[in-house]
């Protein structure tokens, strides 16, 4: 259960899930840091940094949809994941 009564996803929607928290997470750290460089503290940071986070964030997250198959087969190139993929 995740919360309550709620049960947890199938793994099936890992494939959509992961990809969900890294764009938000990283979206929204990005945004505050290039905002805090460009902008300093300024009397609305708040407000203006949740704007442009939830604008990174609509672009994030399809993009992180679409790189993270090609990100994978690039790790393949440089790490051995063998073991992940057992011999049938």
């Amino acid at each position: 259960m995740i919360i309550g009564n709620i049960p947890k996803l199938p793994v099936k929607y890992a494939m959509f899930i992961l990809p969900f928290f890294i764009s938000f997470f990283m979206s929204g750290i990005i945004s505050m840091i290039n905002l805090w460089r460009n902008l300093g503290w300024v009397d609305n940071f708040l407000q203006v940094w949740l704007s442009a986070w939830m604008m990174s964030w609509v672009v994030a997250y399809p993009v992180v949809l679409i790189v993270l198959p090609i990100v994978r087969r690039l790790t393949g190139v440089f790490v051995d994941m063998s073991h992940l993929n057992p011999p049938k």
